[in-house]
């Protein structure tokens, strides 16, 4: 989809619909809602003094212009209190403009940006946020469908009528772009069937994406991840019939430090042995959503030009039952050389992560981060409305959800107490990959911490957060592609030594 910055008067536009916003509790329309308005005739006054124009935030109200305008139609956006509108809610209520227009069935869509020098975002982050909300929103999967009515929109008109200002929104539009179409490229993986996105079809996207952008890449194979001893990883894969993969991508970006990341990519995960109900395990295609988080991030980065040295590890495999399947009980050497005590077969992405996170060490990290759909556990404690985080480090930490916050997406805190790792000790081996039912999160992120040895490590459980079950005013059913502009956001933010100037 083509992003224009157009100068000028939003109510004299060619479009098929504009989108203008309204703070809740205003008495009058002012800004680009004003002059829509006062090209209406007073349309839209009428419907706020009526209270028919819903201004609570996300809430949207169409009405029809009848010829008064050029465009047909015009969408005005509830954006809630005014001193509530940060970058989140920029982007969230332009999404949710954007969902409705959808709808319509339009092609070309012009709007305003949203909250400039409210809640501390300067003019040009506001247009940032506008554009990237408004294109997460534009977002549908439709690979597998016949729909003769479907209709794609192609153009997203960001008009300003300031000459100035619009000349400096360039840079913040041009990263949302890239943000929002790596992002949404993300939740193209994890929507689709595991049938089709194999561990293989997976390396294959990822070296074709990866090259487009001048990232490098390396696959490793069955023999390969034999050789390096990740019995771990490989205990996971045995009851598959697709063969495992391990994507490695590096961004060259010059910086004198090294990010690792690190994205949980099971295909598919039936539980193996310990087998899933049916119901648990229909959308169990989306257990690769940390790895499509990594990827997304990757080539984010390299189209960013991120001046950091950032590698990318993606442990892809299956988790089936099987003949050849790993059973509980069994003992694994993981490649750190540490032994596993496999007590449930479905817990399966702390053994993968293990071995992913001792490769990414090879690399002589500064920082180690990974990204899994890890526990059921974080969803009981978290709800769908942010992911845990768990770390070995407050600085990094710390910048993990500075960088949650830059990106628009929530992350929060759990404690990492030593004691929790007392429920990880076996009687026949050196840890067990269950700690039992209290804080089952906790400990299955101190599981793969294990491995970080003693660099700075932090964990991100995005089980809760990875996919939308019900549909929201902002996003539909489905993948939801949280991780990739977090993971760039504290790429970003590590390159520039932790400034926090900005959101």
């Amino acid at each position: 989809m083509e992003t224009k910055l157009l100068t000028g008067q939003i109510q004299e536009v060619a479009a098929d619909a504009l989108v203008v916003g309204c703070h809740e509790g205003a008495e009058r329309l002012t800004g680009a809602a004003g002059a829509v308005d006062r090209a209406l005739n007073g349309a839209l006054s009428e419907l706020l003094v009526s209270g028919e124009l819903g201004t609570k935030p996300g809430e949207v109200t169409l009405l029809h212009t009848l010829g008064r305008i050029v465009a047909p139609r015009v969408l005005v956006v509830g954006l809630g209190p005014p001193g509530d509108l940060d970058g989140r809610r920029v982007r969230e209520v332009a999404a949710a403009a954007a969902r409705t227009f959808l709808r319509l069935r339009g092609r070309r869509l012009a709007t305003v940006a949203h909250g400039a020098r409210e809640g501390g975002l300067t003019p040009e982050q506001a247009a940032g946020a506008t554009v990237e909300g408004t294109l997460l929103g534009l977002y549908r999967f439709s690979e597998y469908k016949q729909d003769p009515r479907a209709v794609e929109p192609e153009t997203l008109l960001l008009v300003e009528r300031d000459p100035k200002r619009a000349a400096a929104y360039g840079g913040e539009v041009a990263a949302a772009q890239v943000l929002a179409r790596r992002t949404n490229e993300a939740r193209s993986l994890v929507n689709r069937p595991a049938r089709d996105l194999t561990p293989g079809a997976l390396a294959a996207l990822a070296r074709q994406a990866a090259e487009g952008v001048g990232l490098e890449v390396q696959v490793l194979e069955r023999e390969d991840l034999e050789r390096l001893g990740m019995q771990a990883f490989l205990g996971v894969a045995r009851g598959s019939a697709e063969p495992p993969r391990m994507i490695v991508l590096r961004h060259r970006g010059g910086g004198a430090k090294t990010l690792a990341l690190v994205g949980k990519g099971l295909t598919f995960d039936s539980g193996g042995l310990s087998l899933k109900t049916a119901e648990g395990m229909e959308d169990m295609k989306t257990d690769m959503a940390g790895g499509a988080a990594v990827l997304g991030a990757m080539l984010a980065l390299a189209e960013l030009a991120v001046p950091l040295e950032v590698v990318g590890i993606i442990p892809a495999t299956e988790n089936m039952p099987g003949g050849r399947a790993q059973k509980p009980g069994d003992v694994v050497r993981t490649a750190a050389g540490k032994t596993v005590e496999v007590a449930n077969t479905d817990a399966e992405g702390r053994l993968v992560l293990a071995d992913a996170l001792h490769h990414a060490r090879s690399f002589a990290p500064d920082w180690i981060v990974d990204i899994a759909t890890l526990t059921g556990a974080c969803v009981v404690a978290l709800g769908h409305q942010a992911a845990g985080l768990l770390a070995n480090d407050d600085e990094l930490a710390r910048k993990v959800r500075l960088a949650a916050e830059r990106a628009g997406e929530r992350v929060w805190p759990l404690p990492a107490y030593p004691e929790y790792k007392e429920q990880l000790k076996s009687e026949v081996a050196d840890l067990k990959n269950i700690g039992g039912r209290p804080a089952g999160a906790i400990t299955g992120g101190l599981f793969v911490g294990e491995f970080a040895g003693e660099l700075p490590w932090a964990h991100l459980d995005i089980a809760g957060t990875a996919w939308n079950a019900k549909e929201r005013a902002s996003q539909g059913v489905g993948a939801t592609g949280t991780g990739v502009r977090t993971l760039v956001r504290l790429a970003q933010l590590l390159a520039e030594g932790g400034a926090e100037d900005g959101r």
